[in-house]
């Protein structure tokens, strides 16, 4: 089942550029028809859905390197995972959702717009921690930050980034969190703000750059193994 999408701003052209454009517009139909059916997303979210969704996550890509492997944790209905991997074909998606009937929608949606750069796993982040590393997570609408840090960490490398879409509150999320930054061994901590001029308000991100593991020191060298 589908349905039609309401009617993009003129910006959208920009922010999905060339190829991205129709694959942008039928990802719109299927949040406005078959997310909508199935309860993924809000009837009311339909006449908002480009300006509160789909630009609202593209922005994000600013803020993501080049040729990196990116996990949306609790994808839900694909934000901003499906929209970031229409965007920018360069990275590599990991859409990770433990709802079977999210699940399915996202395989659907990974089929229909036929994205080459996206897998869909079912699970949570803590099962995938010490199986996985990424080199970004991004996580909307999720959890609180101190609790999607004890989730994220273990699934970055160190170096990698934590992008968490948190809005009005990002500042006040980030001094709430202050201790468990400490307590996972972030290396710093920061707010950046994207998508100026394409969304109004910008987009803000708490970004957390992955530290050393707790309990992973590195070995001091004076120390010689025993033989």
């Amino acid at each position: 089942m589908s349905a039609d999408a309401p009617l993009p701003p003129p910006v959208a052209r920009e922010v999905f550029a060339d190829d991205a454009w129709p694959l942008a517009e039928a990802y719109a139909r299927m949040l406005a028809g078959p997310a909508v059916v199935r309860g993924l997303l809000g009837p009311r979210e339909v006449d908002r859905l480009w300006d509160r969704h789909l630009l609202n996550c593209a922005v994000v890509a600013e803020a993501i390197p080049r040729d990196v492997h990116v996990v949306d944790i609790g994808s839900g209905a694909g934000l901003p995972g499906v929209v970031l991997a229409i965007v920018r074909p360069d990275i590599s998606v990991t859409l990770l959702e433990p709802l079977l009937r999210r699940v399915v929608f996202l395989e659907e949606c990974v089929a229909e717009l036929k994205l080459g750069n996206v897998e869909v796993v079912r699970g949570r982040a803590e099962e995938l921690a010490g199986e996985r590393s990424f080199d970004v997570a991004v996580a909307r609408a999720v959890a609180p930050l101190e609790r999607l840090l004890t989730w994220s960490m273990p699934l970055l490398h160190q170096g990698g980034e934590l992008l968490a879409m948190k809005g009005e509150r990002a500042a006040a999320e980030l001094a709430e969190a202050e201790s468990q930054l400490r307590a996972c061994g972030a290396e710093r901590a920061e707010l950046v703000a994207v998508g100026h001029g394409k969304v109004e308000p910008p987009a803000t991100l708490v970004r957390v750059v992955a530290g050393r593991p707790p309990g992973r020191g590195r070995r001091d060298p004076r120390r010689r193994r025993k033989r």
